[in-house]
């Protein structure tokens, strides 16, 4: 994601344009996200981070996650768009790249049984 230098990271861990709405009236689910108020520069690694840096900004990352209301919303979120960079949901990029693979192998199994009726 570029950031210009003006904008907040803040700003940067759910970009509002590309956020589905709820289904309910309660307004966008990103709007109850943790990271819009706590530690939003944890999520998305700075350039030529080392691993260990990295290793323990996406732990922390996950461990803010872990206690959002909306994690299922945005893990699904980062899943259908899908969102090439940083924690969504509690899942790092790699994590999401490996769900997607699972769900992809899930369906094509699907597709090959033959239906119960």
């Amino acid at each position: 994601m570029l950031q210009l230098p003006h904008q907040s990271l803040k700003a940067a861990a759910v970009p509002p344009q590309r956020v589905p709405a709820r289904e309910d009236d309660a307004g966008p689910w990103h709007a109850d996200a943790v990271c819009r108020r706590d530690e939003a520069g944890l999520f998305f690694a700075p350039s030529k981070e080392p691993t260990a840096a990295r290793l323990a900004r996406e732990e922390a990352a996950k461990r803010v996650c872990a206690r959002c209301p909306v994690m299922v919303e945005c893990r699904e979120h980062a899943l259908l768009q899908p969102e090439p960079y940083g924690v969504w949901g509690g899942l790092t990029a790699a994590e999401r790249r490996v769900v997607l693979a699972r769900r992809r192998r899930r369906d094509v199994e699907l597709k090959k049984s033959p239906s119960a009726a």
